[in-house]
């Protein structure tokens, strides 16, 4: 039997990395990488590309190739197909000889390589969570015209997954995601409007990047997450809730009918829900990743999240509950404001009212095709600059 062929959509970021490390861990049988795709980070790319020997790489641009094919020549090393662009994502998620795409890529920009790949019957593993938000209709659809296999790499949805195995539908009361609370679960809203970057990346629990850190902040990355497992398991936003987890053991919980709870416990390295949807439906031993010591976990503490101090977990059901193209605009705005916080532009607290204002001045439309979606996240993107601006000016006349 050949090895499993991967390929990765954001392989040099963190989920692209550790899916690396899980692929090294087992022997070359099982696993085999046949394509890359990254941004701009060339010299981490050249030595994936070094290591694993992939037929296809992407790159952001042509001047990053330029510097790949240079960089590769250094290490003498022969250089495989390179492609770029929004094209460059496609022939990697589409490859022939690609069993499992990994899509990692942050935003709306892995949107489109992620459906046709679903398109193409590949299993998809999906770390891209904005996808679902935006149109988690077509790629449900996509997934079930072709028999492609969709399976969660976030770790809560990763473990709904493994929660649900066995489990009908009839069976199930409720979905129940975990939330770590982020850097300013204790903290007052005060100190919420007055947060630098640097307070709000500093995650208690998980190392992410920069944009899922600042979601997870202001509870935005729970909101789409909320999005997310609706279209990956089929429950309305009545049956999905979130419970603040500050320890981040237990990843989430399934409620049964007859009162009986199933949780699932791991440690926080996303190798292992990287490795469970590899390898699904199998299980193999993961001799080199850590194992969750049950004397050592102490006390586990369960609470509420807080609408007032994060209204961005409301903001994501209203847009759940309304449906159409609004979790389009919700992820559009969000995209643009949390962008806007990481340039110094706008205050923390200032995003949930710019995806308000962009929602409030959405006009939903039924999610017919992809050309609708893109035209929404543009549209809701413009709207949310020229909010992003007035902020600006309102922040820069206050000082």
């Amino acid at each position: 039997m050949r090895p499993q062929g991967i390929a990765i959509l954001g392989s040099t970021g963190s989920i692209g990395c550790n899916t690396l490390s899980v692929v090294e861990s087992f022997p070359e049988e099982l696993f085999r990488v046949v394509a890359l795709a990254a941004g701009g980070n060339v010299a981490r790319l050249a030595a994936q590309v070094e290591r694993h020997r992939p037929e296809l790489v992407s790159v952001e641009s042509e001047v990053r190739a330029e510097e790949l094919l240079a960089e590769l020549g250094r290490r003498g090393v022969r250089a495989p197909r390179v492609e770029t662009g929004d094209a460059g994502l496609v022939a990697v998620s589409t490859h022939e000889g690609a069993d499992c795409v990994v899509s990692a890529i942050v935003g709306a920009v892995g949107f489109v390589p992620t459906l046709r790949a679903l398109e193409a019957g590949k299993r998809v593993a999906l770390a891209n969570k904005e996808t679902l938000v935006m149109a988690g209709e077509l790629m449900t659809k996509a997934a079930a015209l072709s028999g492609a296999e969709l399976l969660p790499v976030d770790s809560e949805h990763n473990a709904l997954h493994q929660c649900l195995r066995g489990e009908r539908r009839e069976e199930v009361r409720r979905l129940i995601l975990t939330a770590s609370g982020g850097p300013f679960r204790t903290k007052p809203l005060s100190a919420m409007e007055n947060a630098t970057v640097a307070e709000a990346m500093r995650h208690p629990t998980w190392s992410m990047g920069a944009k899922i850190t600042i979601d997870c902040a202001t509870l935005m990355n729970k909101g789409l997450e909320v999005i997310e497992a609706r279209w990956l398991f089929g429950y309305g936003p009545d049956e999905i809730d979130v419970v603040v987890h500050p320890e981040s053991v237990v990843h989430s919980l399934v409620e049964l009918v007859d009162g009986s709870v199933i949780a699932q416990l791991g440690v926080t390295d996303m190798r292992h829900a990287i490795q469970y949807a590899l390898t699904y439906p199998e299980r193999h031993p993961s001799g080199a990743l850590a194992r969750l010591d049950l004397m050592k976990l102490g006390t586990l503490n369960f609470e509420p999240p807080d609408p007032e101090r994060f209204p961005c977990l409301s903001l994501a059901y209203r847009a759940l509950r309304a449906g159409g193209t609004l979790p389009a605009a919700l992820n559009a705005a969000n995209e643009e404001a949390v962008a806007a916080f990481l340039g110094g532009r706008i205050r923390l607290t200032d995003i949930p009212l710019v995806i308000e204002k962009v929602m409030d001045a959405h006009a939903t439309r039924e999610v017919k095709d992809l050309d609708v979606v893109l035209e929404v996240d543009r549209a809701s993107r413009a709207q949310a600059s020229a909010e992003i601006a007035r902020l600006t000016e309102v922040h820069g006349a206050m000082r």
